[in-house]
């Protein structure tokens, strides 16, 4: 009797590994067959979407497309929303509402709303969850709830080379220089002039770039180590998003 329970466990062990890389290979078709690229829209009707863009299946909302241009060899995660327009099916007129430049990164979970231009720079790299939104709620009148209250707009524009850390918020009419350094979690509104770092909520500049000093107050790290040639963005943002597959302890 022993070696026949011992039998059907072995049994049941290997079906349940069966499945579970049936499952894992499915997925993986899955995912690539939902992603969506220049060559494989889907249903989807961007104004532009340049040739190595990608955007992770599954996709997050995504309407307006017809007012959305992305540039090349963008890396869009999974989750990601991306929308022009208060909502579907509106006529927002010949311009484009919402631009990506070459080589832009967003992070999974992230948004981007924009009912009026939002503008984000080539070699710009968000992490995951980063919100970005030219909208905001009024509450003008304390007697209205606030979502009742028709939102303000105001454009945004994040300059090229920037990297926004995981949650952070970008507010309507922030405008972002050169290769600015967004902390995770910061709330952005306002003016942020080139190569600064800014931080906190409401976000303030705690470190930037000066000609003769270098950076002020002086950087505490090591001296960066360079990019290996060859490393695409897409690897890039694998790194900067978390191993789930690796439980919370990450071992």
């Amino acid at each position: 009797m022993p070696k026949n329970r011992n039998t059907f466990s072995s049994l049941a062990a290997w079906r349940r590994r069966a499945l579970s890389r049936a499952v894992h290979r499915g997925w993986r078709w899955v995912q690539e067959s939902g992603a969506v690229t220049a060559e494989h829209p889907g249903g989807l009707r961007f104004g532009r979407i340049g040739a190595g863009t990608r955007l992770a299946f599954p996709q997050g909302t995504v309407f307006g497309e017809q007012w959305i241009e992305l540039g090349a060899h963008c890396v869009i995660g999974e989750q990601v929303t991306l929308t022009a327009g208060l909502m579907p099916g509106l006529d927002l007129g010949p311009e484009s509402i919402l631009t990506l430049g070459d080589g832009v990164v967003l992070g999974r979970g992230s948004h981007v709303v924009a009912d009026t231009k939002v503008a984000i720079g080539s070699d710009t790299y968000c992490g995951p969850y980063v919100y970005i939104t030219s909208t905001n709620h009024s509450y003008d009148d304390p007697h209205e709830p606030v979502g009742r209250q028709w939102p303000r707009m105001e454009p945004v524009a994040i300059g090229p080379g920037c990297w926004i850390g995981t949650g952070a918020v970008i507010l309507p009419g922030a405008t972002l220089g050169r290769n600015v350094v967004v902390a995770a979690g910061a709330v952005v509104r306002g003016e942020v002039p080139d190569h600064a770092v800014v931080a906190g909520a409401p976000a303030r500049v705690v470190r930037s770039w000066d000609a003769e000093k270098g950076w002020q107050p002086p950087l505490r790290t090591p001296a960066p180590v360079p990019i290996p040639s060859g490393v695409t963005p897409k690897q890039l943002l694998s790194l900067a998003e978390p191993d789930e597959s690796s439980g919370p302890s990450g071992g």
